[in-house]
């Protein structure tokens, strides 16, 4: 990627301020006390611990994790192995390139809002194979197996990403079950939802960009999931929307810490209480920059809205109305391989209107 073709330029008025705010508001959440204890529901040990993150998932959307239990050994051997695989000729790397029938695999045209991101990915899924549906048509009951393709090279790569996930797992539902407590539901309220799970894990890749106050890592976006628990290294980029005033606030790295985010699913079960809130990736002239996304997400049948728990018919009616995971899904992955005029399927489409 040398001079900036004209398909990563963003319209002026979504172009990154390079001198951007650094965020000391983003939440650092140290989850220690779950560890002195195996038990999620022991009340004292995590109190406070429940009641920060029920604050940062309403005022922020996102937070930062450390003492999460996760060992570091794993982190740099997958981070190690996706540099190697990156450093590779585009030739090699396109072998593995995913297609309409699968999204794992190696992908360099990805497009956020029309527009194309500055990096490079690859994408594996945590189940194998994940089911999905095997069309768009809501009426089609009909299942498809979506399966990795893993590069030759390094060979080190499959068995680094799948002690990786492992790890991740953990730590992503131990998330949803403190997330679960914070709104007055059991630690396991949410667990069934992942039995066929459509988690799946990234490894990004920003290449040094030549005009970064032009182009973007990743443009402004939502997650679509439940959760998202990203690594980052030190170089750092990521830029959230303070929900308060509309601000661009650049999440600073923390050594060994874990960004964690709300998806659109979670702001659906929780009818609004807590928000999905947009964010972006930055580039840097000089420094690529690495990133490691775990995507945690329900069964593709999962039928996703507001909780019965958290819906009242007179107070506080559901907000959403019912859509289909795996549809919206598959949606969003054929958008890859289309450019679209239109923007992307999104959950507002979804919204009772008052």
């Amino acid at each position: 990627m040398g001079e900036v073709d004209p398909a990563f330029i963003q319209d002026p008025e979504h172009r990154p301020k390079l001198s951007a705010t650094e965020a000391e508001g983003i939440p650092l959440i140290d989850l220690s006390p779950l560890n002195s204890s195996d038990n999620i529901s022991d009340p004292k040990a995590i109190e406070g611990v429940v009641r920060e993150i029920g604050k940062a998932c309403k005022e922020w959307g996102f937070f930062q994790v450390i003492n999460h239990g996760v060992l570091l050994d794993k982190h740099k051997k997958i981070e190690a192995a996706a540099r190697k695989f990156f450093a590779q000729s585009l030739e090699e790397k396109r072998k593995i390139t995913r297609d309409e029938k699968s999204m794992f695999g190696y992908y360099d045209t990805e497009h956020t809002k029309n527009v194309r991101d500055w990096k490079e990915l690859f994408d594996f899924a945590v189940e194998e194979p994940m089911l999905m549906p095997a069309s768009l048509d809501p009426e089609d009951k009909e299942e498809t197996k979506w399966t990795n393709k893993w590069p030759e090279y390094p060979p080190e790569l499959r068995v680094a990403c799948e002690e990786y996930t492992e790890e991740v797992e953990k730590l992503a539902l131990k998330l949803m079950g403190l997330i679960a407590l914070s709104l007055g539901l059991p630690a396991d309220r949410f667990n069934s939802y992942f039995k066929d799970q459509t988690s799946f894990i990234r490894l990004n890749y920003y290449p040094p960009c030549p005009s970064p106050q032009l182009a973007l890592g990743i443009g402004r976006h939502k997650d679509s999931g439940a959760l998202t628990v990203l690594a980052q290294d030190e170089v750092g980029g990521l830029e959230v929307k303070r929900k308060r005033d509309g601000e661009w606030i650049q999440v600073k790295p923390t050594p060994n810490a874990y960004i964690i985010n709300v998806g659109d699913i979670i702001q659906v079960w929780s009818n609004d209480r807590y928000e999905s809130v947009e964010h972006r990736v930055l580039v840097n002239s000089e420094k690529g920059r690495f990133s490691i996304p775990y995507f945690f997400n329900p069964a593709h049948y999962t039928l996703v809205k507001p909780l019965e728990e958290l819906t009242h018919e007179q107070e506080d009616p559901a907000k959403y109305k019912p859509y289909s995971w795996g549809k919206f899904l598959t949606h969003r992955n054929l958008s890859n391989f289309k450019k679209y005029n239109a923007e992307n399927i999104q959950l507002y489409h979804f919204r009772v209107s008052e």
